[in-house]
C-alpha cells in the first residue's frame, strides 16, 4: 500500500489539567499526544492515508496509544511495544487563556529509545511524505535513528518535512538544541516553524527574514505559524501573511500539528512537488491548515481534538478565504 504520509517520532500521554470548581483540585485527564502522531491522526482524519513509525512501552498507556492509533485507522505497522522501557508522559498545565506549559516524566521514555534496525523501512519505502520533529533528537538512540531514517527516506525519494516543536525541558541546553535541531535542516523540502522557533533556527526573530534564511539554506517552502494571527509562508516567489480564524480557544495544544496536517494533507492532494509549488498554492494549503488549527484549539486535549474534513470545510465555508 501507498501511503501519502509517514510520519516519526514520539507519541506519548498527555496528562491534561482538569480543575474541579466544587473541590477545587485538580485533577490530570489521560490523552494521546506526540507531534508526529497528532500530526498522523489529523491528516487521516482529512482522508490522507498514514502510517506512523515510533516506540512506546509495552504498558497500560503504550497499548492505549496503540489503539488510539488503530481507531483513526493510522497504520501501526512501525510502531513498537517495548517491555524495557515506559511509555513518556507529559503533563500539560492550562492558563486562562488556553496557553500551556509542560512537565515530562521521560527518563527515559519509551520513544528515545528506537534503533535503527527497529524502523520498518518498508514503510519508508511506500510513502511520499516523511515527516519528523525534533524530539526525537534530544537523545540517543533516537537522535541517531531520526538521522538514518532521514537519509534512508531521501533516498526513496521521499518529500521531508519538519517541525522543530521545541520543548526546552526536554534539552539539556538551549545551545545544543540549537545544534541538534539544525542538522536536519539541509535535507528538509517543506518546514514548519512556531514565531518562537524562528531565532533558535536562524537568529532572526522576524518571520519572514527567518523565511528568507531557511530558503537561502536550501528548503523550498517554508511556514512560519503566527498563533491566532496565522501564518507566514514562503516559497521561491516570495512570501505572504495569511490571516487566522476566530476561534473560541480553550486549549492550544495540538493546533500547529492541526495546521501541519492540514497543509500537508492540501500538498499531498495538489500532487504536486515542493520546488513547482507557488506562492498562490502554498497560500491556501495554509488557509486550509489555519482552519484546521481553529477547530483543534477550541477543544481538549491534542488528538481528541482534531477535528474532521467536513469541520474544515464548514469552517472555511463561514469564510471568505480567497
Amino acid at each position: 500500500m501507498q501511503y501519502d504520509i509517514t510520519t516519526f517520532g514520539e507519541l506519548l500521554i498527555d496528562f491534561t489539567e482538569l480543575t474541579q470548581k466544587e473541590t477545587g483540585q485538580t485533577i490530570f485527564v489521560r490523552n494521546a499526544g506526540g507531534a508526529p502522531a497528532n500530526v498522523a491522526v489529523a491528516a487521516r482524519k482529512f482522508g490522507a492515508n498514514t502510517a506512523f513509525l515510533g516506540k512506546v512501552g509495552d504498558d497500560m498507556h503504550g497499548i492505549y496509544l496503540k489503539k488510539v492509533l488503530e481507531q483513526a485507522q493510522v497504520n501501526t505497522q512501525g510502531l513498537i511495544l517495548d517491555a524495557n522501557y515506559f511509555t513518556t508522559l507529559a503533563f500539560v498545565a492550562l492558563s486562562d487563556t488556553g496557553e500551556r506549559s509542560f512537565s515530562f516524566a521521560r527518563k527515559p521514555g519509551a520513544d528515545t529509545q528506537i534503533h535503527r534496525e527497529e524502523v520498518n523501512t518498508e514503510l519508508l519505502e511506500h510513502t511520499h511524505v516523511f515527516h519528523v520533529g525534533s524530539l526525537s533528537l534530544t537523545d540517543n538512540p533516537s537522535r541517531d535513528t531520526t538521522l538514518w531514517a532521514i537519509h534512508y527516506a531521501k533516498k526513496q525519494g521521499c518529500v521531508i518535512t519538519y517541525d522543530p516543536n521545541y520543548r526546552a525541558a526536554l534539552w539539556q541546553s538551549e545551545e545544543f538544541a540549537k545544534e541538534q535541531m539544525k542538522r536536519v535542516i539541509p535535507y528538509v523540502d517543506v518546514i514548519k516553524i512556531s514565531e518562537e522557533e524562528t531565532a533558535l533556527l536562524t537568529d532572526a526573530a522576524e518571520p519572514e527574514e527567518a523565511a528568507k534564511i531557511l530558503f537561502q539554506k536550501g528548503i523550498p517552502i517554508i511556514i512560519v505559524t503566527l498563533g491566532k494571527r496565522g501564518a507566514y509562508v514562503y516559497c521561491k516567489e516570495g512570501g505572504k501573511r495569511i490571516s487566522g480564524f476566530t476561534s473560541n480557544v480553550v486549549d492550544t495544544t495540538g493546533a500547529g500539528d492541526a495546521f501541519f496536517a492540514g497543509f500537508l494533507y492540501q500538498f499531498c492532494q495538489s500532487r504536486k512537488y515542493p520546488q513547482d509549488l507557488t506562492l498562490e498554492n502554498i497560500a491556501y494549503f495554509a488557509i486550509f491548515g489555519n482552519a484546521a488549527a481553529s477547530l483543534c484549539v477550541e477543544k481538549k486535549g491534542a488528538i481528541p481534538a482534531m477535528p474532521t474534513l467536513q469541520e474544515v470545510v464548514k469552517r472555511l465555508s463561514q469564510k471568505d478565504t480567497r
